[in-house]
């Protein structure tokens, strides 16, 4: 038997809505994770779990009951009514599951990279939703890493979480600074592109067949002048309309995906 929960009051309760807000998980260095699937993908990567809440009369699926008993062999699990689960979700659809976990920082000299790595770096992000669109590029298109540099998001946000639809799990997702991150690629002999206007040529003109980093700023400003000079090279996508610039996790799977066409998918 799991023990139970029916009151919003609820010191643990309580704590799981704490966990919102960045400065409290950097402090606790804990996380949240909703629903079936972001969990499986949190589990099979080799997260820790400090506790699993479960509401009953949401989760009355056959693999969400398979879920928590498994899980309850490796954390405490929570049984909470069908009101508190509402007070602590952060989402609709989540399966009536909610997981307390332990985040997983990676370096760069710890990432284990394919014989022809493919990279994605962004600086200074900024939105959770764009992160979030971008891992599920990431693994979609199974890139070797994703480098946040300079980050202005916490990648462990639960909105990065959801908007990745657990991407963040099934990635080598690294912090990092700017600096290190050139370090790193050029110890690696990765060759790095920026994304940015100033480019003479388009993405689709450059050869990213070897060795690639494609690097991304902001939406609002693009890169910083770090960047600019730092990188091998400077790409940009044509712009046939009125406005300048794509959505980032737009224009991150645009170059991406011209990478792995080069590699013929590989």
């Amino acid at each position: 038997m799991f023990e139970k929960i029916s009151s919003v009051q609820n010191p643990k309760v309580k704590n799981v809505l704490h966990l919102g807000k960045a400065s409290e998980r950097k402090e606790q260095n804990l996380f949240i994770v909703e629903g079936f699937r972001e969990i499986t993908l949190a589990a099979n990567a080799g997260y820790e779990f400090k506790s699993l809440f479960f509401c009953p009369e949401i989760g009355k699926a056959k693999q969400v009951a398979d879920l928590v008993s498994y899980l309850s062999k490796r954390t405490t699990v929570f049984e909470i009514t069908f009101s508190v689960f509402e007070k602590m979700a952060y989402r609709e659809n989540s399966d009536g599951l909610i997981a307390v976990m332990v985040p997983k920082y990676l370096k760069p000299e710890e990432l284990k990279l394919s014989e022809n790595p493919l990279i994605i770096v962004l600086e200074k992000v900024e939105k959770p939703g764009n992160l979030g669109a971008v891992l599920r590029t990431a693994d979609a298109a199974k890139v070797d890493a994703v480098l946040v540099c300079d980050p202005a998001t916490d990648i462990f946000n639960p909105n990065v979480v959801r908007s990745s639809i657990g991407c963040l799990f099934t990635n080598q997702v690294v912090c990092c600074t700017s600096q290190e991150a050139v370090a790193w690629m050029r110890k690696q002999k990765i060759r790095s592109f920026a994304a940015a206007l100033t480019a003479s040529h388009f993405y689709h003109q450059t050869d990213m067949s070897g060795p690639t980093a494609i690097i991304l700023g902001t939406e609002a400003d693009g890169l910083t002048e770090f960047w600019l000079k730092e990188s091998d090279d400077q790409i940009k996508i044509p712009m046939l309309g009125q406005i300048d610039s794509l959505n980032v996790s737009n224009a991150t799977a645009i170059m991406v995906y011209e990478a792995k066409r080069q590699r013929n998918f590989k």
